[in-house]
């Protein structure tokens, strides 16, 4: 009797392939599937030859091929693709068995999935998948929520496929109940767009600002990979400037287009983030600042019309410096405004969310991974309530000791116009989140004036309307 397998991998893309690998790697038998025939073929006649890996042609005997509570993990492109998969897909699956999105999906349409699979008998899970091309097959960074039914049988599968951090735990946990992984996925995501714009920004200051050629960037960003702004996209940073396009010899990202793509989940961040009224500038700038290259030829227009303003040259040693503080206490700010992001969608949602683990399974694996994470992840575990990482008073030292090459970065930037909407809006937030005192008074009592919409006062409870003079003339008039 042929052994049957222990879990489906729908969906036969460069992420798809790479994960039924490091699956059938861990000692699992993995059947796959594609609505591409060819695809599917060419995958079991090369990379999959010779391993527990076997295609099948058609959803029904792929089915048929698996353990039972069956599991079908989908890395198919979200939306309408993943709705039909799983009306086609269920068709062949009995109550208990459990289907598995790990692509993109908005966390809002994996709740309405898991609810409706749920009345069917079937159990759903949305989960976050990081890492890309080389964690999909070397171990990524994973982030489950849905059915918590489901979850004890996924559970040695994932945990298996998973990067492990470096005191051994596996970068995969339970998040919650309905779309609770996506959520976090999607917040991830976020971050990871506001860290890439830091970075961009603070090459962009060393190459506009301080006239540096590409190798001594390199050679600047591989000293931050070994202090506390180590990631990888910092050590990433450091390759791409190091290298040589062999068709003319000068460094690759001279030759790169400076328009930027985007799939979604920044967007969606951003949008969530004023659903919910939390402040979350970075991350919405850095969706900004993709929108804006991507109007190229407008941008080289306008260029014509305005020359630059040319300042005093500024000590190189003290200005690169000046950057580093820039960029640590940016990317601080950048995360502070994810997690706040993910507490207030907890308090809506009621998830359970719990921030330390969420903050330990970003440690290896994922495009954020970073050196950051570790202290993160013990402010949350030691302040379970922390309402935003500045108030930490690890965070708050930094910050404090940061500002001062922060804000001459920032000032030297606008000075020279140079556009660093990132780091400025990082800075913003900063001074926003450490004032006492806002101008919001003044917003509230305009918003009175022309629409009696009230306020409240500092000195006495309750909500007032005042008529104010100019505005009691006229209705007297």
């Amino acid at each position: 009797m042929t052994e049957k397998a222990d879990i489906a991998v729908i969906g036969l893309g460069v992420m798809g392939q790479n994960l039924a690998l490091n699956i059938e790697s861990k000692g699992f038998k993995v059947v796959g599937y594609d609505h591409d025939a060819g695809k599917a073929n060419a995958f079991a006649e090369h990379r999959a030859k010779g391993k527990r890996i076997s295609i099948e042609p058609r959803l029904d005997r792929l089915a048929a091929q698996l353990k039972v509570p069956r599991k079908a993990l989908l890395m198919v492109p979200a939306g309408k693709p993943v709705d039909e998969l799983l009306e086609s897909l269920a068709l062949f699956l009995d109550k208990g068995d459990i289907v598995i999105d790990g692509g993109n999906s908005f966390f809002l349409d994996t709740q309405g999935r898991c609810q409706k699979a749920e009345e069917t008998g079937l159990l759903f899970i949305g989960t976050g998948v990081s890492g890309g091309e080389e964690g999909a097959l070397k171990g990524p960074s994973i982030m489950p929520g849905g059915s918590p039914a489901a979850w004890p049988e996924v559970k040695p599968i994932l945990t298996a496929i998973a990067a492990k951090a470096d005191d051994g735990a596996p970068c995969c946990e339970w998040i919650g109940v309905g779309g609770a992984g996506h959520f976090v996925k999607m917040v991830h995501n976020g971050i990871e767009y506001a860290d890439m714009q830091l970075i961009g920004e603070a090459y962009f200051v060393m190459s506009r600002l301080l006239g540096m050629q590409e190798h001594e960037m390199a050679d600047v960003f591989d000293a931050w990979s070994h202090d506390d702004l180590q990631s990888y996209l910092v050590e990433i940073t450091r390759d791409i400037l190091r290298e040589i396009d062999s068709e003319t010899g000068e460094p690759m990202i001279r030759k790169i287009k400076d328009t930027a793509g985007q799939k979604g989940t920044g967007k969606w961040t951003s949008q969530v983030s004023l659903d919910l009224g939390v402040a979350a500038p970075t991350i919405a700038e850095s969706v900004f600042a993709r929108c804006m290259s991507a109007a190229r030829e407008e941008r080289i227009q306008t260029s014509a019309l305005y020359s630059w303003p040319t300042m005093p040259a500024s000590d190189k040693v003290q200005a690169l410096d000046d950057v580093r503080q820039a960029l640590l206490a940016s990317k601080i700010c950048a995360y502070a405004q994810g997690f706040r992001l993910l507490r207030e969608a907890d308090r809506e949602h009621g998830w359970g969310l719990n921030l330390a683990s969420i903050t330990a399974i970003w440690r290896a694996g994922c495009i954020i991974r970073a050196r950051i994470l570790e202290p993160i992840r013990q402010a949350f575990l030691d302040q379970p309530d922390l309402a935003n990482l500045l108030q930490s008073a690890q965070f708050a030292s930094t910050l404090h000791m940061a500002q001062e090459g922060w804000r001459r970065t920032v000032s030297a930037c606008v000075l020279e116009g140079v556009p660093v909407p990132a780091l400025a809006s990082a800075l913003s937030y900063f001074d926003g989140c450490r004032s006492a005192r806002l101008p919001a008074n003044l917003l509230q009592a305009q918003r009175d004036y022309f629409g009696a919409h009230t306020f409240e006062r500092l000195d006495k409870p309750g909500s007032f309307h005042h008529v104010w003079a100019r505005s009691r003339s006229k209705t007297e008039s």
